[in-house]
C-alpha cells in the first residue's frame, strides 16, 4: 500500500513509499481510509521541531485524522462490521491501570498516540484497536468525519467549564480555536473574544460567531478591553478563556485578563521557559486546567450530538483546501503558511 512516511530526522523529509499493508488481530479493525486531515502535530513532525526531535522515530508512518470503510474485524470484534463508515480515537491506552479501570482512559499515563508513537493513518489501510473505532453516523459529510480528532479537542476544551452566561477568551484562531466558537455559543455564552495575528483566520472567526476579534499585531488586548468593556459589558474580566494557541504572550495576555475566580482550559501547548505571574494566578484564584485530546468517549457522544444537531454545517468554512495524496508536498506548504483552515488529503 502506499503511505506518507516521515523518512529521516530533518525538516521535511515526508515520502510517499509503498509500504507492507496491515492485517487485524484479534480485537482490531482493518480500514480502508478514504480521507485525512492535517493536523498541527503533523506541521510540528514536518518542521522537525523539539518536540518532534525528541517524540519521533524515524522512519514512520505520521496522521491520526481520518474516516474510512471497515475492510475486516478480527477474532472477537463483534460490535463492527464490514462496511461500516467509521472514524478513530487517536490515544490508545493501556486498559489496565488505574485510571483504565476507573473509566477516566484519557488520563492513563501509557497513552500511544497514533501517528506519534506508532504508525498512523496516512496510508491507504490500518488496523486500529476496535475499542478505539468509532462508527459513524453516515448523514454527516465525510471531509467533516475526517476531522473529529480535533473537533474532539474543541468540544472538550470548550466544556471543559460550564460556558452558560460567560464571557470567554480564545486565544488562537487555528482550525481547534475556530472550531470551538460554535460550540461556545451553542453552551450559552455571553462574549466570545478571539485574539490571533492572522486577519484571514480572524475573519472566519467572525462568521463562525465571535462576538470581537482583535488582532493583537495591530493593537493590543488590554487596549481594546479599555476601550470596549463597556460595549461588551466585561467589568471586571473573562470569566473563562481557551488557550489554543500555544504561544506564551497570548497565555501572559489571558492570565492578566481573567477575572478573579476566573478558569483557564490549557490546550495550546506552551514553551517549557514561558514566564507566568504565579502571583496572580494564586492571589486571583484562578484554575487552569490541562487538556489532553479527548475525554474518552464522553467527547465523543457530546461531538456526535453537536454534529446531529447541525454543527456540520457550521464548522464546514474551516475545510479551506483538498488535495490529492499524492500531493502532500503542496499540502503540507500549505498546511505550514498559516494561510489556510483546514487541509483534508483524498485518499480514494
Amino acid at each position: 500500500m502506499k503511505a506518507i512516511v516521515k523518512a529521516r530526522a530533518v525538516p521535511g523529509a515526508l515520502e510517499l513509499r509503498e509500504v507492507p499493508s496491515p492485517t487485524p488481530a484479534a480485537h482490531e479493525v482493518l480500514i480502508q481510509v478514504t480521507k485525512t486531515a492535517i493536523c498541527g502535530t503533523d506541521i510540528h513532525i514536518y518542521k522537525w521541531d523539539e518536540w518532534a526531535q525528541k517524540t519521533i522515530k524515524t522512519p514512520q508512518i505520521i496522521g491520526h485524522e481520518f474516516v474510512g470503510k471497515v475492510l475486516e474485524v478480527g477474532a472477537g470484534v463483534t460490535h463492527i462490521k464490514p462496511g461500516q463508515l467509521v472514524s478513530g480515537e487517536g490515544h490508545i491506552v493501556c486498559g489496565g491501570c488505574r485510571h483504565c479501570i476507573t473509566g477516566s482512559l484519557h488520563l492513563c499515563r501509557q497513552t500511544i498516540g497514533v501517528g506519534v508513537n506508532c504508525d498512523g493513518v496516512f496510508s491507504e489501510y490500518i488496523t486500529l484497536p476496535a475499542s478505539n473505532t468509532w462508527i459513524c453516523d453516515e448523514k454527516i459529510s465525510p471531509y467533516i468525519l475526517s476531522m473529529l480528532d480535533p473537533l474532539g479537542n474543541a468540544t472538550h476544551t470548550a466544556l471543559a467549564f460550564n460556558i452558560l452566561g460567560e464571557d470567554v477568551l480564545v486565544t488562537g484562531a487555528g482550525p481547534i480555536g475556530l472550531m470551538s466558537i460554535p460550540i461556545l455559543k451553542r453552551a450559552g455564552a455571553r462574549n466570545i473574544v478571539v485574539t490571533d495575528i492572522n486577519p484571514a483566520r480572524l475573519d472566519m472567526a467572525k462568521q463562525l460567531g465571535a462576538t470581537a476579534t482583535i488582532n493583537v499585531r495591530q493593537q493590543s488586548l488590554e487596549s481594546y478591553l479599555s476601550t470596549h468593556s463597556s460595549t461588551l459589558n466585561i467589568k471586571e474580566g473573562f470569566d473563562i478563556g481557551l488557550e489554543m494557541s500555544g504561544n506564551a504572550a497570548a497565555f501572559l495576555d489571558m492570565v492578566n485578563a481573567m477575572a478573579n475566580g476566573g478558569k483557564i482550559a490549557l490546550l495550546g501547548i506552551i514553551p517549557s521557559d514561558a514566564p507566568i505571574d504565579w502571583n496572580k494566578v494564586v492571589f486571583n484564584s484562578l484554575t487552569i486546567k490541562g487538556i489532553y485530546g479527548r475525554q474518552m468517549y464522553d467527547t465523543w457522544y457530546r461531538m456526535a450530538a453537536l454534529l446531529q444537531s447541525g454543527l456540520d454545517k457550521e464548522i464546514e468554512p474551516i475545510i479551506t483546501h483538498r488535495f490529492h495524496y499524492e500531493q502532500f508536498d503542496e499540502a503540507f506548504a500549505c498546511a505550514s503558511s498559516g494561510e489556510s483552515g483546514k487541509i483534508i488529503l483524498e485518499w480514494s
